[in-house]
């Protein structure tokens, strides 16, 4: 299965199937993008993460497998499967794979204003 593009419409998939985990690092996939956000499908090895960042609009991360280490605005949070947490713009972020884990990542961005309102 190709690793590249969104996912196929009207079609259902096995989220397993659509990404391939990396030793020592992150795989990740886009599911779906449009205009108002994305959603992206991540595999993280144990010890990987993202380090400390902010986004201009809002995240939310739904944990599938494993367990994750996060922070919000310097709060520590542990993020295991069937969680989520939202991520608001402006206000860093950071995760770290606790162990071998999974999540989806969905960017929410706002929609823009028609032109000459």
């Amino acid at each position: 299965m190709t690793t590249t593009g969104t996912i196929p419409a009207a079609e259902a998939l096995a989220l397993a199937d659509l990404i391939t985990p990396t030793d020592r690092g992150i795989a990740s996939r886009v599911l779906a993008k449009t205009g108002g956000g994305n959603v992206t499908l991540f595999a993280f090895d144990q010890g990987e993460g993202l380090s400390e960042h902010t986004a201009p609009f809002d995240a939310l991360v739904i944990v599938l497998a494993g367990d994750f280490a996060i922070t919000v605005g310097g709060k520590p949070l542990s993020a295991g499967p069937g969680t989520i947490v939202r991520m608001p713009a402006h206000v860093p972020h950071a995760l770290d794979a606790t162990t071998p884990a999974r999540m989806v990542l969905v960017m929410l961005r706002e929609p823009k204003a028609p032109s000459g309102v």
